[in-house]
């Protein structure tokens, strides 16, 4: 499901090509005039050529030629451009020297501001693939962090069905500062979402912490609130160390959801530092779950589990949660109005499928739409299905 939102390629070849001009060929021997978007300026140069050919000698053509590098600058690269230009050049030549007009000031003229046209086309080419050189370098860099720090999350762990999604804030993004992370361990699977203080790149680091410590201390403990006090512990140790070089530090926290999945089935445990809890989608019909007082968020809360008061849910064959950010229900349409799950409520075509993905799919479909597809913070969703009835 992760892969179906965000095509995730490796970085190498996605540099490579980036790097590469259009038109090259496996070797880059390809001449432009063989690239398929240049065929109609060069097809341009020829008939507008013919044409002055044919036409009365008082008919002077020659400066319409000038469209044919201007339509490849729109389509193509700055190689291409200068092919069709010199063409362009060669045709004007052709052009005037047959209207009699080799020894007039009319052919310096032509040919001086096809070349001066010509120079500002190209060199706005050349900028243009320097830039989207660039973006595709950063795509290729915010892609490969992804994979290592927001790793895609499996489509089963034991007898759970997951399915996950993310979407940045900041345009380029591909993780910033929503967080979700599973682990299959002796005490169950254990899931973890969160959303760390501020949003985008600038998030990152403190991401990038509670999944490293995350994915170190949930084998280690066999209660969720003593992987909340582990984790709390973490972030602590994490913001004063970061303490030395941003004086912001001390001022950041995470809000974290976690949650445990027995392997024998049972009751689902949850223990929130400040996070929402899941959405239940069960019979149809998707209900907020209640649970008791949540915890401060790490960075702000205790060392002693005690201080993480735990929920404890039964389970039904085929229930079905979304875990989320606070991305999704502070979402607002143009009016200011939140976006809210439970009261726009799932189509039947959802619900009857009833399946991680189609629920995300909807969900995520749904929110852009109320918001126009502006998102203002990030947005992650992970669905968990327990299996259905024998």
């Amino acid at each position: 499901m992760h892969q179906r939102f965000r095509r995730v390629e490796r970085i190498a070849p996605v540099v490579v090509a980036a790097g590469a001009p259009h038109g090259r060929g496996r070797a880059g021997s390809w001449p432009a005039w063989r690239m398929p978007e240049v065929g109609a300026p060069v097809a341009l140069v020829l008939i507008i050529t013919a044409i002055g050919l044919v036409a009365p000698a008082d008919v002077h053509l020659a400066s319409l030629l000038i469209a044919a590098p201007a339509l490849t600058a729109a389509v193509s690269t700055a190689r291409a451009t200068t092919w069709v230009a010199t063409l362009s050049l060669v045709a004007a030549v052709i052009c005037d020297v047959h209207d009699g007009l080799a020894r007039s000031a009319i052919l310096p003229i032509h040919i001086a501001a096809l070349l001066v046209v010509s120079v500002f086309l190209i060199a706005f080419c050349s900028a243009r693939d320097r830039n989207r050189r660039e973006t595709s370098q950063l795509r290729a860099i915010s892609e490969a962090a992804q994979q290592v720090v927001l790793r895609p999350l499996p489509h089963r762990i034991e007898n759970l069905r997951l399915a996950s999604v993310y979407r940045a804030a900041e345009t380029m993004a591909e993780v910033g500062g929503d967080l979700y992370a599973a682990a299959r361990t002796p005490y169950g699977t254990r899931l973890l979402i969160g959303d760390v203080k501020g949003k985008g790149l600038k998030a990152l680091d403190d991401t990038a912490a509670l999944l490293g410590a995350f994915r170190e201390a949930v084998h280690q403990h066999p209660t969720l609130p003593g992987l909340a006090a582990a984790l709390e512990g973490s972030v602590r140790r994490h913001v004063a160390e970061a303490s030395e070089a941003d004086a912001d530090a001390p001022e950041r926290f995470i809000t974290a959801l976690l949650v445990e999945f027995p392997a024998c089935g049972g009751l689902m445990r949850t223990v929130s530092c400040g996070h929402p809890l899941p959405l239940l989608l069960r019979d149809g019909r998707i209900t907020a779950l209640a649970g008791p007082a949540p915890a401060p968020p790490l960075g702000l809360a205790g060392l002693d589990p005690a201080a993480y008061r735990e929920g404890r849910y039964p389970l039904l064959p085929g229930d079905l949660f979304l875990l989320h950010t606070d991305g999704l229900t502070e979402a607002r349409d143009r009016s200011g109005a939140f976006y809210s799950v439970t009261d726009r409520g799932i189509p039947r075509s959802v619900t009857a499928a009833c399946d991680p993905e189609s629920l995300l799919e909807e969900v995520l479909a749904d929110l852009l739409r109320h918001t126009d597809g502006q998102l203002n913070d990030d947005v992650a969703l992970v669905a968990v299905q327990c299996p259905p009835a024998a």
